[in-house]
């Protein structure tokens, strides 16, 4: 895709509706043009840098710096330790519970972590229980989440850069906590921004919104 150095309202009819469109970094959007691409649902991404319209809204933070966790009663030792990790690196941690060895049910934590995140109170949410399977359903249960459970450095590179994801899904019982700790660190550290991937994400918000209706 040839990025754009200047989208006119010309240019802006003839761009189809719901497509994405790069524009070249010092490229400009004439006013009237902007209005159009907003009224047929085009997303404009900077070549390299940002995302503008309607489907920004769907592209996680790139600039981590408010990360939710929580974990049930398997996870304690493994959530102390990444939030840990976290501030030392300067990011602010809202740890969400649970905070003692009493068992707790995983679903009422992904709520928790998944609540600030899609109330942009955080920019990406970390939950773990003893597999990270029931948080990731449970987190993805509440809309606009986008929760993976990630046993690799890879999968969490992917889960972002591909997939959009801002809730990052961890097993306590398959990951050690250096290999939690490398994996958060990349899931935090990697932004969303390719066209063909962030308009995918308007699609799952769509899958979202019909709940499976034809």
């Amino acid at each position: 895709m040839e990025p754009f150095t200047l989208i006119t309202e010309a240019d802006a009819v003839r761009i189809a509706p719901g497509s994405t469109v790069l524009l070249a970094p010092g490229g400009h959007v004439t006013p009237l043009a902007a209005d159009t691409l907003r009224d047929r649902g085009v997303t404009v991404v900077v070549a390299g840098e940002a995302v503008l319209g309607e489907a920004s809204r769907f592209v996680p933070a790139a600039d981590v710096r408010v990360v939710a966790i929580g974990s049930d009663h398997t996870g304690l030792e493994l959530k102390a330790y990444l939030a840990a990790r976290l501030r030392a690196t300067g990011r602010k941690v809202l740890d969400v519970g649970t905070h003692t060895p009493d068992p707790v049910d995983y679903p009422d934590i992904a709520r928790e972590v998944a609540l600030p995140v899609v109330n942009r109170e955080a920019d990406a949410g970390i939950v773990i229980d003893g597999a990270g399977l029931g948080s990731t359903m449970a987190a993805n249960k509440v809309a606009g989440i986008r929760a993976a459970m990630c046993t690799t450095t890879t999968l969490a590179r992917y889960a972002r850069q591909h997939n959009g994801a801002n809730v990052l899904a961890l097993g306590a019982t398959l990951v050690t906590p250096d290999e939690a700790g490398a994996i958060c660190e990349v899931f935090v550290e990697t932004p969303m921004t390719e066209p063909r991937y962030i308009r995918r994400l308007a699609k799952i918000a769509a899958l979202e919104a019909s709940r499976g209706r034809r």
